[in-house]
């Protein structure tokens, strides 16, 4: 039965480092199906012309190359036009006509050609078990002619072959069967360097998706619910205290400005890729920010720093500010209790954030399964760290974050 070609090496692709650029042809006519009219020519006109070179030194010996010759020259490389759909017809058919050739008593030479470059492109789509069964029955049918059949066949009194041209025949045979499989590997290699580039470049699109979602929601998020509370609390006081309505009314305008501002710095890293951003990412110097925020939303922060501080790297200082964000956004969002409190603890190689409210939820007792919660366990296990989230035996709600950290060093 025949083997199925596993089809590997559809061609390598068009970088450099994925295979030599003298395939690259090649491969273009394996992907959509082309007749190599070019190549063929080319080796026809070669079989042509060199056989004639070749028969001027076989005079004698062999029989002359006539119209019917030339015919069949023609029509073996001919069937080098149908490699590329049907590999295997074309080296069969290769194959039977030069033994024909051959068996008619015409000259040595470059007959061999087509025979070689059907097996060799065989080989690369797959058909390796067609191919060396056919290139051994060529040799063992040439073997008969010159050995066995010469004296039934042109031209008369033809002696034997010697068997060094046999063993130099399938020495050419097997370095070309050889030197095609080695290659098969390694388009077999290339196809599967591609499939995993490609993994990787749809990883990273998918890891940079998700960045940018979480980055999104955590600026909006918090900004919206600050300006949601301070927009009721206008709403409530407009009418029996102006000035009340008019302090909520700014801070409606500084945190939007402030929220669009961190959503023009996020897309603004998708619209110029590799620009160093025009400001900073927040961190944890940042957090005095927050209490602001909170307070203007009627919620008191306390804030309490344990150990030493010490520079965080980017992506940590990052992290760790959205986090506490998050945090006291769903303070806001979802709790009664109108305080909170926030622990910074440092320690050598370890950073943990500790929010706390005293309660109750506002809508729900069970605040963990969130979109806001969903993002900040995500951004911990980016960097090693965990997340963990409930009601606090005491009544309240905890948020607490352990984050490992590599002191960033200092020039």
């Amino acid at each position: 039965m025949e083997q199925q070609p596993d089809r590997v090496c559809g061609g390598p692709p068009w970088m450099k480092e994925d295979g030599p650029s003298w395939m690259r042809p090649w491969a273009r006519r394996r992907a959509d199906g082309r007749v190599p009219w070019p190549s063929t020519l080319l080796i026809s006109v070669f079989v042509l012309v060199g056989t004639e070179f070749a028969a001027r030194g076989q005079e004698g010996t062999r029989e002359p190359v006539d119209a019917f010759a030339q015919a069949l020259l023609v029509t073996l490389s001919a069937c080098l036009l149908l490699r590329v759909r049907w590999p295997v017809v074309a080296l069969v058919g290769t194959a039977a006509l030069t033994s024909g050739y051959l068996a008619a008593g015409y000259p040595y030479g470059p007959v061999f050609v087509p025979v070689l470059v059907a097996a060799f492109s065989a080989v690369l789509a797959g058909h390796r078990r067609a191919a060396w069964w056919t290139a051994g029955a060529f040799w063992a049918g040439h073997v008969l002619l010159a050995h066995w059949w010469y004296a039934y066949l042109p031209p008369t009194g033809d002696d034997a072959a010697p068997w060094g041209r046999e063993l130099v025949f399938a020495a050419w045979i097997a370095a070309v069967l050889a030197g095609s499989e080695l290659l098969r590997i390694r388009c077999a290699e290339w196809a599967r360097a591609r499939l995993e580039r490609a993994a990787a470049a749809r990883r990273r699109a998918e890891e940079e998706r998700l960045l940018i979602a979480r980055e999104l929601h955590d600026v909006l998020a918090h900004s919206i619910s600050v300006i949601n509370v301070q927009a009721g609390v206008g709403l409530a006081l407009l009418d029996q205290d102006p000035e009340q309505a008019r302090t909520a009314l700014t801070t409606i305008k500084a945190a939007s400005k402030e929220a669009l501002g961190e959503v023009r710095q996020v897309l603004g890293s998708l619209r110029a890729p590799g620009e160093a951003p025009r400001a900073p990412a927040p961190g944890l110097d940042r957090v005095p920010e927050l209490v602001e925020q909170a307070q203007s939303a009627s919620l008191a922060v306390v804030v309490e720093t344990r150990g030493a501080p010490f520079a965080l790297p980017p992506g940590t200082d990052l992290a760790a500010f959205r986090i506490l964000q998050e945090a006291l956004t769903n303070v806001i969002r979802h709790s009664g209790s109108r305080s909170a409190r926030v622990q910074i603890s440092y320690a050598p190689g370890r950073l943990t954030l500790r929010v706390a409210d005293d309660g109750p939820a506002s809508i729900s007792e069970h605040r963990g399964s969130g979109n806001g919660l969903v993002g900040m366990r995500e951004r911990a296990a980016g960097l090693g760290g965990t997340i963990q989230a409930g009601p606090r035996s005491e009544g309240g709600f905890e948020v607490r974050a352990d984050l490992p950290v590599r002191r960033k060093e200092t020039p």
